[in-house]
């Protein structure tokens, strides 16, 4: 069992700006401008996914936090769930896929954008709400974020 499994079973996630996968592979996470909780309620976060993170030594340099569960909502195609939330002192929030099983597929930490508290769907993409009114938009069709093949 990996650092990402080991600390998921745990109820807990890294708490570097990062997408983590449970073969401890990940990808560096990038908020533009002031942070998700600084914009009007409604406003869209701008975010990207960058280049290779180091999953252990992100874990070893950062820490985790406990992920305190605000959703969990089935995905509409029946492939799994997605799940959000927080930790911390309330500025972290996390994002979660799911197989049908629970198990994470990837766990997207972001250090200042406070508590996700749901999501909708549209089409492929996906569009989570902070619990400052403000969107995350993913498209869960993107490679980096799709379910694996099996």
């Amino acid at each position: 069992m990996g650092v990402v499994e080991r600390l998921w079973a745990a109820g807990e996630f890294p708490i570097r700006d990062g997408l983590y996968r449970p073969d401890d592979t990940g990808l560096k996470v990038y908020v533009e401008g002031p942070g998700a909780y600084h914009p009007q309620a409604g406003q869209t976060i701008p975010f990207h996914l960058g280049g290779p993170l180091g999953v252990a030594e992100a874990v070893e340099e950062e820490g985790s936090t406990e992920a305190d569960l605000h959703f969990e909502s089935a995905l509409p195609d029946g492939s799994g769930w997605m799940s959000g939330g927080g930790g911390g002192m309330g500025n972290i929030g996390y994002l979660a896929r799911l197989d049908s099983g629970r198990s994470p597929l990837w766990v997207l930490a972001l250090w200042s954008s406070n508590p996700f508290v749901g999501v909708r769907h549209e089409g492929t993409w996906a569009v989570f709400t902070n619990d400052w009114g403000n969107l995350l938009h993913l498209d869960l069709a993107d490679p980096a974020l799709a379910r694996p093949a099996r």
